[in-house]
């Protein structure tokens, strides 16, 4: 019998870097010990963005508890590399998380419980009613991003945040989503989701617990003018609906929420202690090692988006 690294992975992570190798090593670290505490396989893929540091020399020394491979991606840009690192999956599920890992990382318990569910789209979102958000940036971007939400939101299924890096596909639909992707800029997620959704796909949004980081590489005086004019190329291919890609998960469906009698949506869990301003009550999600002691041929549930 094979070990549990000789079996297919149910999903595969992208982690797009460019000169991430003060940050990734951490990231990684937090990353892989995340998934290794999963009852099913994952592995991470990290797109080498043309980054003139030691990325590349990181990821190919790497040496931890979940398989971690190196893809090179030359041309720049984080839609770019999201697109390559999407291109190279073959598992079920696919997603993609910044290096900075901003969310924490107990959402990936329900993203996960969603997909096999039947959910086609799973994002985070830290305009989320119950998504706890610290330090997030100037107010002139957390401006500008909620700006930037409204204009799109037709485009995207109506999720009122595109840009949280946190976001998950049935994987059949997220490499044909990524193989139509033009845009390399910080409005790729837009195209992505949009790609999705004139597919026929729905975009379910939960709940994320978000720090913000040091060391990001938009800048609002120099990407907003880019960002719009790759808007205004998004919209103007919108009108085109695309062949739709059936979501048919090849594994048992196990709708956990529904057997195990929780209210939904369930409560964002912390993965690690966080400093807030005010008390936060927050209890823990479903654990996903729980689905190998459920019966797997139980009706997967529909619930409206939390």
């Amino acid at each position: 019998m094979g070990t549990r690294r000789d079996r297919p992975a149910l999903l595969e992570i992208v982690v797009p870097a460019f000169n991430e190798a003060d940050r990734l090593p951490a990231g990684l670290d937090l990353l892989c010990g995340k998934l290794a505490g999963l009852a099913a396989r994952a592995e991470v893929i990290v797109v080498d963005n043309a980054s003139t540091d030691g990325t590349a020399g990181i990821v190919e020394s790497w040496d931890g508890p979940v398989p971690v491979r190196l893809v090179r991606c030359e041309r720049r840009g984080k839609g770019a590399a999201v697109r390559a690192g999407l291109l190279a999956t073959r598992a079920p599920y696919v997603g993609f998380m910044d290096a900075d890992m901003a969310t924490d990382l107990a959402a990936l318990d329900e993203a996960i419980v969603l997909l096999r569910e039947g959910r086609p789209v799973v994002v985070g979102s830290r305009r989320h009613g119950r998504s706890v958000v610290q330090g997030y940036a100037l107010p002139v971007r957390r401006l500008g991003a909620i700006t930037f939400n409204r204009i799109v939101r037709d485009l995207v299924g109506g999720i009122p945040d595109t840009q949280c890096g946190f976001k998950f596909f049935y994987g059949p639909l997220g490499r044909a989503a990524a193989k139509d992707l033009r845009t390399s800029g910080f409005s790729f997620d837009v195209e992505l989701l949009a790609h999705c959704v004139r597919r026929g796909a729905s975009v379910t949004d939960i709940p994320v617990v978000w720090r913000d980081r040091p060391g990001s590489t938009f800048s609002v005086r120099r990407h907003s003018l880019q960002c719009l004019l790759d808007l205004a190329r998004i919209r103007a291919r919108a009108g085109v609906r695309l062949p739709l890609i059936p979501v048919r998960p090849n594994l048992p469906v196990v709708p956990l929420r529904a057997v195990l009698g929780e209210p939904s949506p369930v409560p964002v869990a912390l993965s690690e202690p966080i400093a807030l301003s005010s008390p936060v009550a927050l209890s823990s999600s479903v654990a996903l090692s729980h689905a190998a002691a459920l019966a797997e041929n139980v009706p997967a549930s529909r619930a409206k988006t939390g």
